[in-house]
């Protein structure tokens, strides 16, 4: 008899430290609960796992506790049944609770009350947050505001039933915190004694045409035909933003979910001049302004769990101690003046460790450092911006070096893959593995050319319109479970995806799904360019100078002279070239090798694809759709990488067979990226426009991609 919920019950008010729950299934199973916003979120899940059951079973009572132990950490949990009559979870705090009882619904759901099994897990790594550039006001932007994904997206940030859905999600996927990046937010969420007047009513959102590109130090973005020509598109007081904030704080405390603000300098956006406030790092009054914003961040919002900062974007001609020295006055000061008046609360600062160096901040930041209630973290971008690169890394060796005993929070940039639903739990697990463990408090995941907020390209949308970690919702489950539990199979990802895709042979997705997602590491780990603006494998562009010719795109000109990824174990086309005229070897995947595994990663997947049954589901047809099209672009990189070894060959040896190969493999590129350009076309808008590349315009490519067609024959 499928089982029921008694409703009413469920919503008794709290009277007792343990209070009972009571469901029906196939006679009574009692859930008794710790009081709790957290705990109650899995009684939630629970109870939704049980009434999907549609089989009898001998389970009749369920214990959701809080149970600190020697053998759990913080967020840590049990589950352990008593015989198969009682299921007993116990976590270490609220946190590991929740998890526990998250973990117990999952378990059920996938398995049924039988197939439950016994868990002891404690987090991997701590701290496992979302990057989020936050495009607030036109006039209180992010670093990621010159493009369609910000632009769409203004109005969701004031939205709550966005962020309830958002925070519930990744709750789920086990992430616990938020960072909100802006350049200058103060503006846009306090009002700072003596500076009353920079607080600002309403959101604000230009209309007017954008250029293409602007810097890539946030300058620009307050241009005056920008400012001059405004639309409101939420009218609120300054207190009502005040309010909005602190609610969604709060929603996110009662899901484990903290949030931080973190931001670029120096930048005044929003402040209209006001008081004299300038991006002059010598001028005293921007000092003392911020340092009261910062104190006022933490005074007004209760459940602010920390702020970070980053030195030297905007800061044109300063050395090391000037940078240092106006961040301690500002931001440290600031913290500092909080922890004085609110002596029994905990902060964390975040400084990023770019553009200077660690061990000359730990030494500027020691009281900081020293402060009892103050928990200071470094923050060092990791992978560069392109996580989807190699499973090691080199970039971080001297960093861990400098800060000795001190902690960090690893930047994980994806700014790789925005448009299609990716996922290779392999990859990712591996990935996670590979960090420093012991100097890691954690890590944030996101991008600085994507805003994760309501998706806003899909040609027949949900509606309203999905929120793009629901959209991308394994992507972004498989990098917040994987970094709390990297031992997390590739059996319970199959199950995840049986649960969800009943009418398809999930181990068969699974693999499909890897093998289309393999494409965007073997790409950019063979051909590597470090930053966001340097390169975007789904468009096969950049900015102009970095790709070496007017358009942005990489030219089988620009695929020869890229090198790979230091720890991808790719061979670059010119060291191939020398190789195979020397006659030597290699231990090295060659760049025909590479093309070959791009090759047999699209074939896997397009062959899996190709034999599914006519699919009903909606969301299973638009994530097969997907897995398509990220196939189709791998086979369009693997024929490049062919014809631009072949081209390069040519020009070193003048031997015409080199150069009739190189025509036919760009001919087949061509041909790819034709399937792959349609293939995405039929269920995304096209062109874009993003803040680093500038326009996507897959069509507009085409030209390009058959360009290099006649690069091969000029030779």
């Amino acid at each position: 008899m499928k089982p029921t919920v008694n409703r009413q019950l469920l919503t008794a008010i709290y009277c007792l430290v343990l209070v009972p729950f009571f469901l029906s299934c196939s006679g009574e199973i009692k859930i008794e609960a710790d009081k709790g916003p957290r705990i109650d979120f899995a009684v939630t899940e629970l109870t939704t796992a049980i009434n999907e059951l549609d089989q009898a079973n001998d389970l009749k009572k369920i214990t959701l506790q809080i149970n600190s132990n020697n053998e759990l950490e913080k967020q840590g949990y049990t589950i352990k049944r008593k015989g198969n009559a009682e299921i007993v979870v116990s976590g270490a705090d609220a946190a590991g609770a929740m998890y526990g009882g998250l973990e117990l619904a999952e378990q059920i759901k996938l398995y049924g009350i039988e197939g439950v099994k016994e868990v002891k897990q404690n987090p991997y790594m701590q701290l496992r947050g979302v990057k989020f550039n936050i495009p607030l006001d036109v006039r209180t932007p992010s670093y990621t505001d010159p493009c369609d994904a910000a632009q769409k997206n203004i109005p969701e940030m004031w939205n709550f039933d966005f962020w309830k859905e958002f925070i519930d999600n990744i709750a789920r996927y086990r992430y616990n915190y938020i960072s909100l990046w802006s350049l200058h937010p103060f503006p846009s969420m306090v009002k700072v004694p003596g500076y009353e007047d920079v607080a600002l009513d309403d959101v604000q959102r230009s209309t007017v045409q954008w250029t293409e590109r602007y810097s890539l130090n946030g300058v620009g973005f307050d241009a005056p035909e920008i400012l001059a020509n405004p639309e409101i598109v939420k009218t609120m007081t300054i207190e009502e933003k005040i309010e909005f904030w602190k609610r969604v704080m709060a929603y996110g405390k009662s899901r484990n979910v903290d949030f931080y603000v973190v931001t670029w300098n120096i930048f005044v956006n929003g402040t209209d001049g006001k008081y004299g406030i300038t991006d002059d790092i010598n001028n005293e009054t921007t000092r003392d302004y911020f340092r009261k914003s910062v104190k006022q961040m933490f005074v007004t919002y209760p459940d602010l769990a920390g702020i970070g900062l980053t030195t030297g974007e905007n800061m044109p001609g300063a050395g090391f101690e000037e940078k240092e020295d106006w961040a301690f006055d500002t931001y440290a000061q600031g913290v500092l003046d909080a922890a004085a008046e609110m002596p029994d609360r905990k902060f964390k600062f975040i400084h990023r460790q770019h553009q200077t160096g660690a061990q000359d901040i730990a030494r500027k930041f020691k009281p900081v450092i020293d402060h009892k209630n103050i928990e200071f973290l470094f923050s060092f971008k990791y992978a560069k911006a392109h996580v989807m690169s190699a499973t090691e890394q080199p970039y971080h060796k001297d960093f861990v070096v400098d800060i000795g005993d001190m902690k960090t929070i690893w930047t994980l940039r994806n700014d790789d893959n925005y448009y299609f639903r990716w996922g290779a739990p392999d990859f990712v697990r591996e990935f996670i593995k590979n960090i420093p463990y012991d100097v890691s408090r954690g890590f944030y995941y996101g991008s600085d050319q994507w805003i994760w907020g309501r998706e806003f390209t899909m040609k027949e949308p949900e509606t309203p319109r999905q929120i793009e970690v629901a959209k991308h919702w394994y992507h972004w489950m498989m990098w917040g479970r994987l970094g709390f539990d990297p031992e997390l199979s590739d059996e319970r990802f199959t199950a995840i995806l049986q649960n969800r895709f009943p009418e398809i042979d999930a181990a068969k997705l699974f693999a499909a799904w890897q093998e289309a997602s393999m494409i965007y590491p073997v790409t950019t780990g063979f051909h590597w360019g470090p930053l966001d603006f340097q390169w975007y494998v789904e468009a096969c562009r950049s900015t102009p100078g970095y790709a070496k010719n007017e358009t942005g795109f990489h030219d089988v000109n620009r695929f020869i002279s890229l090198p790979p990824h230091e720890n991808s174990g790719f061979q670059s086309i010119p060291d191939f070239v020398q190789m195979r005229l020397k006659g030597g070897t290699t231990e090295l995947l060659t760049p025909i090798q590479v093309a070959a595994l791009l090759h047999t990663h699209a074939d896997k997947a397009l062959e899996i694809t190709n034999n599914f049954v006519p699919i009903n589901s909606k969301e299973l047809q638009a994530t097969v759709q997907d897995i398509n099209t990220m196939a189709w672009l791998g086979k369009y990189y693997a024929h490049k990488i062919v014809g631009s070894t072949q081209l390069a060959l040519y020009r070193k040896t003048g031997g015409k067979s080199y150069q009739v190969a190189a025509i036919e493999a760009l001919e087949h590129a061509l041909d790819a990226w034709k399937e792959y350009t349609e293939k995405a076309l039929q269920q995304n808008i096209n062109p874009i426009w993003t803040n680093r590349v500038g326009y996507v315009d897959w069509e507009k490519i085409s030209e390009w991609v058959k360009h290099d067609i006649e690069i091969a024959k000029k030779g």
